[in-house]
């Protein structure tokens, strides 16, 4: 027990028990999917609203953080703002300093270069969440995520937060690197709807996407997602009705 407590201490079989608390809080949180595709990145996130009577706009899981890069946040939300403004301030520093975007690359190692001193500092507990950090710089597109630790590791398709497990298994099994922005959104609903059994909508859904012919990151709103989440409801509705035509047709053949 000496080694969990407040203050961030290896144990003697090397391990820090206060960073693996954090991670735990970020399995805990709400499941964020990334996916690279050759247009642009695209960020999704269930929101996991809790009640019928929160204000879905209030709860934000995907922030802008520069013209041409965003993040999406699993874990302890108020963490992840602190991180982000951090990285607004790194962003800006570089255009003051040299009068150019920062690399996206720059950015996500700054942000863990922050995450990574509250795991070494007396007094200090980590930060408990996780970020998908996606942009475009270059002509290039960025898929970074970042542990709790400090670590940093790119993907061109990954997800955080509670349903990492399955949603990752889907992306090994069903990903294509040559699929388009279109493609990749309704791949990552298809995911979404996989881990919340289908309780999706505009409102329970943000999305981002860095798109690499304009060099820029947005917001998706509602509306424009709409259309994509009622093209994957109607195809399991589809394949569910199916199912059971040829559930019935079996039983007329026997």
């Amino acid at each position: 027990m000496g080694y969990d407590r407040a203050i961030t201490v290896f144990s003697p079989d090397g391990r820090l028990f206060q960073v693996e608390y954090a991670r735990e809080a970020v399995k805990r949180g709400t499941t964020a999917v990334g996916i690279k595709t050759k247009e642009g990145v695209i960020l999704l996130v269930d929101k996991r609203l809790t009640s019928r009577l929160l204000e879905g706009g209030s709860v934000e899981k995907i922030f802008q953080i520069d013209e041409h890069i965003g993040a999406a946040t699993s874990g302890l939300v108020a963490d992840a703002r602190i991180l982000i403004d951090k990285g607004r301030v790194e962003a800006q520093i570089n255009k003051i300093i040299y009068d150019e975007p920062i690399d996206v690359q720059t950015l996500a190692k700054k942000i863990c270069d922050f995450k990574q001193a509250y795991t070494q500092i007396g007094g200090l507990r980590p930060f408990g969440t996780a970020l998908l950090i996606a942009g475009v710089y270059n002509g290039e597109n960025y898929l970074l995520e970042t542990d709790p630790s400090g670590a940093l590791l790119e993907y061109k398709a990954t997800a955080i937060g509670s349903g990492r497990t399955v949603v990752t298994e889907m992306l090994e099994e069903m990903y294509d690197e040559d699929i388009t922005l279109e493609e990749g959104m309704l791949l990552g609903l298809e995911t979404l709807y996989r881990i919340t059994d289908g309780k999706i909508d505009g409102m329970t859904v943000d999305s981002g996407i860095a798109e690499l012919d304009k060099g820029t990151f947005r917001i998706v709103s509602p509306e424009e997602l709409a259309p994509y989440i009622t093209k994957v409801k109607k195809k399991h509705e589809k394949e569910a009705k199916d199912k059971d035509t040829g559930k019935g047709e079996d039983k007329e053949n026997k």
